[in-house]
């Protein structure tokens, strides 16, 4: 159990830091007059920097939700390295609920339109923006690293629960789940 938890640890910090590598390659596909104008990585987006557009040096608009995102997954990226030092049950729930909270963002963000996350405005005229394979395989890194994360973080409670003699965080919660129903047949419904 301990090597399974010492290998989805390090599983974690390799896909948390290829979800951050993934803001560094194509991520947008921009088209004008139906020709391929440009491809544009998320880091641009994230941080509105300049960029050529049909032989123009256009900056790009600021995309606070790729930030946020960014933001977020070196956030959880870098609590993995350091989980992997410091053997804390905090930084194992925080890198956990972060990287899963992220992977979800994105995934809706990147679902829905893409106008929503990227503001082509700046760069008139376009005639339309797709996300790359970069941006599908970004969100599934991070829903990887989020499984690695939640797997670390279960299997070293089991261990610990273990040698402890307590109870897991699954046994915990199925406890609680019994005891909310024996609380709900106990109200008297009018």
């Amino acid at each position: 159990m301990k090597a399974l938890n010492k290998i989805s640890q390090i599983a974690a910090v390799v896909f948390g830091l290829g979800a951050i590598v993934m803001f560094f390659l194509p991520f947008v596909d921009v088209f004008s007059k139906g020709e391929l104008a440009g491809s544009y990585i998320a880091a641009q987006w994230a941080f509105g920097s300049k960029v050529e557009f049909l032989g123009e040096s256009v900056k790009l608009a600021m995309s606070a939700k790729i930030l946020f995102t960014f933001v977020l997954t070196a956030f959880a990226a870098v609590l993995s390295i350091v989980g992997l030092f410091v053997n804390k049950k905090g930084i194992r729930y925080t890198v956990s609920a972060v990287s899963l909270f992220t992977a979800i963002y994105t995934l809706v963000c990147v679902l829905g339109k893409i106008t929503r996350f990227v503001d082509v405005r700046p760069i008139a005229p376009v005639s339309s923006v797709h996300y790359t394979w970069f941006a599908i395989i970004m969100v599934v890194a991070m829903f990887v690293f989020a499984a690695f994360a939640i797997t670390n973080l279960l299997v070293d409670d089991y261990i610990e629960a273990k040698a402890n003699g307590s109870k897991t965080i699954a046994q915990r919660v199925i406890h609680f789940l019994r005891d909310y129903k024996s609380e709900i047949k106990k109200i008297i419904w009018p």
